[in-house]
């Protein structure tokens, strides 16, 4: 395996610290298309990241059910449309539950030319969109889009196979992968790839990766609003995601004693703040 860790110091050199010239909008302006009718929880949870990791403006667009509740959870949010610097699409979402208005908004997303970060039922999607791409896949997910891209779908085993496969599928998307695991491997066209091993098993439950789009997308909007939009920023980007979601995690485990104890969902999104403001202490 080639790839080598990243680390806390790329972490806080590639996040967007605030300084006093800045407002809501240069802060960067996330847009998230995410839950359902039946998974609504999704959404509150991409947005609860997304403003724990310091975004500028969380806007939120999904169904009425899932919208009364992101506005219960965080009123901050705005659920009218407008311009955002980056999309979280798909988490919490079913591609054979979409009706074709919503498989109509998603494609409008995935031709424009801001940065997606692509999840669960938004996948099948992107093997034709032009935006700039981030998935998040977890091992089925990638093989059934290594397939829908003609590429070998049972390719990734062990580590130094799953490194391989994401560094192929992100060349085949010309964007990043970002593949889920106990050790999560970034990976971006052009070959650049990364390791992250920051997190917790007790991360294995439901809702932890909706909390990783809303930081992912967090990020990235911050990262365009700075001017950084090249493959290689948006993969530092998922890069930087990834370690905070883990090192998030594993500090909220590790509240329970040392050898850690359950954590939901949102005890990793609370989290996060904690986790920002060390890294950047320690840069």
């Amino acid at each position: 395996m080639t790839a080598r860790d990243w680390t806390g110091h790329e972490v806080a050199r590639t996040l967007r610290k605030p300084t006093g010239a800045d407002d809501k909008y240069s802060r960067g302006v996330v847009g998230l298309r995410t839950g359902s009718t039946r998974y609504p929880g999704a959404a509150v949870l991409g947005v609860e990241a997304a403003w724990r990791t310091g975004t500028g403006m969380a806007r939120y667009l999904g169904p009425s059910r899932a919208q009364d509740l992101v506005l219960q959870r965080r009123p901050e949010t705005v659920t009218a449309d407008g311009r955002v610097q980056a999309w979280v699409i798909g988490s919490g979402t079913d591609a054979g539950e979409r009706d074709a208005a919503e498989t109509a908004a998603l494609r409008g997303i995935l031709s424009g030319d801001v940065p997606v970060v692509a999840d669960a039922g938004a996948l099948d999607l992107v093997p034709a969109a032009s935006a700039p791409v981030i998935v998040t896949p977890h091992a089925r997910e990638l093989a059934r889009l290594r397939e829908a891209l003609g590429l070998d779908p049972d390719a990734a085993l062990d580590d130094d196979a799953r490194e391989r496969a994401a560094l192929e599928t992100a060349e085949a998307l010309g964007g990043v992968v970002l593949s889920k695991g106990a050790v999560t491997m970034v990976a971006a066209a052009g070959g650049w790839v990364r390791r992250i091993s920051t997190g917790t098993p007790w991360l294995a439950t439901a809702g932890t990766g909706d909390v990783l789009g809303g930081v992912l997308g967090a990020v990235t909007a911050g990262a365009v609003a700075a001017g950084r939009t090249a493959v290689d920023d948006l993969a530092a980007c998922a890069a930087t995601a990834a370690w905070l979601h883990g090192t998030a995690g594993t500090v909220a485990a590790g509240r329970h004693g040392a050898s850690g104890g359950p954590i939901t969902a949102l005890d990793v999104a609370e989290a996060l703040p904690g986790v920002i403001a060390d890294a950047f202490g320690a840069a």
